[in-house]
């Protein structure tokens, strides 16, 4: 397995070439981009992974990338919580899915072959079986573009009140029926309901990528989500899970930057991914 960052992680006036060279000098193997809406204040010189970016400014990143020698391990975004794919509104699906369709189109130009996608939300306007069917709606009708273009639409598993069980999300997989769209395995994100290893064991070969952070079940809200190694994740148990199903890809960390000296966090979890790494 490979040792993979999420920008997220780098303080937040980094620009993109800045947290690749970071990620570079702080051992990573590999980097997550997260497409936005709008350029950081301020980085209006600097080449940013935008849903407006052009061609010239991605193969830029690209090329920066390459030349530091780092890859771009996949494609993030959150926007998809803005425009959700089960949203009530027909409009904001349409840009839900016009973004990732973006995204698919970036990770072609950043020689990745694989993009995270929240599926949707359920909430009190949003009932369960909309969401199931909108979410679905919505990935067949991006299954084409992916398989074209190789790139694997990764459905990660939130806290959206949605696709609860890794039988459910298996079986969702099934039913959009693509080898292209799969999933992208959080590990904290399951522990304050469930054990990531029994999730890895179900979803298995349908794991692309894997987010890593760490919980803290006695806290059990949003405010439990604790960096790797101080939390109540069964590290040993996880890793002997994703090896069972013959995971090979990479781990990326996505943690929150300290708020002093809050580049440190990106040396310090590579330390702590070494650690999960040789378990």
């Amino acid at each position: 397995m490979k040792k993979g960052i999420n920008a997220w992680c780098f303080p937040a006036n980094f620009t993109v070439k800045q947290c690749i060279e970071m990620a570079k000098e702080a051992g990573y193997d590999g980097i997550e981009l997260n497409m936005s809406e709008a350029d950081l204040e301020g980085a209006d010189k600097e080449p940013n992974l935008t849903i407006n970016a052009t061609e010239r400014e991605i193969q830029e990143i690209y090329g920066f990338c390459k030349d530091t020698g780092i890859p771009v391990s996949s494609v993030s975004t959150s926007l998809l919580w803005k425009y959700s794919l089960t949203s009530e509104d027909e409009a904001t699906r349409n840009k839900g899915m016009d973004i990732v369709k973006r995204m698919i189109d970036a990770a072609v130009l950043l020689n990745t072959d694989a993009i995270l996608v929240v599926p949707g939300v359920v909430n009190e306007k949003v009932s369960y079986k909309d969401a199931y069917m909108r979410s679905l709606e919505a990935f067949k009708k991006l299954r084409q573009k992916a398989e074209e273009n190789r790139v694997y639409i990764g459905i990660e598993n939130v806290w959206n009140k949605f696709l609860l069980s890794p039988i459910e999300m298996r079986n969702f997989i099934d039913e959009i029926g693509s080898p292209y769209v799969r999933a992208y395995f959080d590990v904290g994100n399951v522990l304050a309901f469930s054990y990531p290893e029994y999730w890895i064991e179900v979803l298995s070969d349908y794991i692309v990528r894997v987010h890593v952070k760490d919980f803290d079940t006695s806290i059990g809200n949003i405010h439990g989500f604790k960096n790797l190694l101080q939390g109540d994740v069964n590290w040993p148990r996880v890793m002997a899970s994703l090896k069972k199903v013959g995971y090979k890809s990479y781990l990326t960390a996505e943690l929150s930057p300290y708020r002093v000296n809050p580049e440190l966090l990106v040396y310090d979890t590579s330390r702590h991914l070494d650690t999960i790494l040789s378990l």
